[in-house]
């Protein structure tokens, strides 16, 4: 759950000097919860010093880390090479443990019939990755760019962060509802992470007090967090009370909500722990599958310890969903394995005081 300030960062030596201590220290002073670097454009790796073969994100990835800093890599896209681009994200992804990935798609998505190309994007990307929660950074107002494949990219998507950029005027707060009305009334609504106005561009500036006025209306709004576009810009080119205002204004981050048995289920799965798995469960628990019926936690083991071991070693275990409240849970997953996947798969829990004491278990595993 993304919550509080961010700020996206273009190019990483123009910012602070490249001074890396710099930047995750100005970050931190500004309570910023996360900070977004550019990772890749198109095909191609981004802040990469070609020169001397040295990757400039790392280093300022960790320094943000020692802060508690969220690093989000952001990948400006084309369509034009739809699958190159996905193996190019997936690679960064992976190389720089990202905490988050940002899917930039504007201009040449929003031109000509490109959701073949999206989908077949999107369709790579979550196939290769796994608990990397992904955002959508495009156009503040979907109804102006109606050939853009919104539906393909913001069905797969975690977050939806709009470019609600007042460029030539000075209202920020009523685009800001515009942009959030039009979002929720489309198919696919993930929650919303609007990124402001902290650059100047033909003229034109945002100022303190409409920088405050986004803040306050996202807060007014509930949303969990907000980010500015962009750090090289804002603070060599705009008045220092920009920076200053986005550095003091109160964000207070809420304490996470209680984990579900859902989600600790999932992370249980990802420890390849048979022992780790039977804990959630009632001594006297029954676990059903279609060909099967056992009861008790030693034979629940057995089959937990055949799952890690023969049907998917070395798996990763994706939660996509969960419904029910109280004594039942439904929960749906995937999972990437060694030995094959699993796209189906689903549990039908039931509890006795947040324990499993039912639980039936459909899933295939294909090549």
């Amino acid at each position: 759950m993304l919550q509080g300030k961010g700020f996206y960062i273009w190019k990483i030596e123009k910012c602070e000097h490249g001074d890396v201590d710099e930047i995750a220290g100005k970050a931190a002073a500004a309570n910023f919860s996360h900070v977004l670097i550019k990772i890749a454009d198109g095909t191609y790796t981004y802040n990469y010093d070609w020169d001397h073969h040295s990757d400039l994100v790392p280093p300022l990835a960790k320094k943000l880390r020692e802060f508690g800093i969220e690093v989000w890599g952001w990948h400006f896209v084309y369509g034009d090479e739809p699958k190159e681009e996905a193996q190019k994200a997936i690679q960064r992804i992976h190389e720089l443990d990202l905490d988050g990935y940002v899917i930039n798609a504007e201009g040449s998505y929003a031109q000509g019939d490109k959701e073949p190309a999206a989908r077949t994007f999107m369709n790579l990307l979550t196939n290769n990755v796994q608990n990397v929660p992904l955002a959508l950074s495009s156009y503040r107002y979907p109804s102006y760019h109606p050939k853009l494949p919104w539906d393909v990219f913001l069905s797969k998507c975690d977050y939806n962060m709009p470019q609600v950029y007042w460029l030539k005027a000075h209202n920020p707060g009523e685009q800001l509802r515009r942009s959030v009305r039009e979002f929720q009334n489309m198919k696919y609504r993930p929650p919303i992470i609007p990124t402001g106005a902290a650059f100047t561009e033909w003229g034109w500036s945002p100022t303190a007090g409409e920088v405050e006025e986004f803040l306050k209306m996202a807060k007014s709004l509930n949303l969990r967090a907000a980010n500015f576009w962009e750090w090289e810009n804002c603070r060599l080119k705009l008045p220092a009370n920009v920076w200053r205002t986005i550095h003091d204004f109160p964000w207070e981050i809420a304490p996470p909500p209680p984990t579900d048995i859902a989600e600790v289920y999932i992370r249980a799965l990802n420890s390849h722990s048979p022992d780790e798995v039977v804990k959630l469960y009632t001594s006297t628990a029954v676990h059903i599958t279609p060909s099967r019926t056992i009861q008790g936690k030693s034979a629940i083991k057995k089959w937990y310890a055949s799952v890690f071991e023969q049907m998917l070693p070395n798996a990763t275990f994706r939660l996509t969903g969960y419904s029910g409240t109280g004594s039942s849970r439904h929960v749906a997953w995937t999972a990437q394995s060694s030995n094959g996947n699993v796209k189906n798969g689903n549990d039908t829990l039931g509890l006795i005081k947040g324990e499993i004491a039912y639980h039936f278990s459909l899933f295939s595993v294909t090549g």
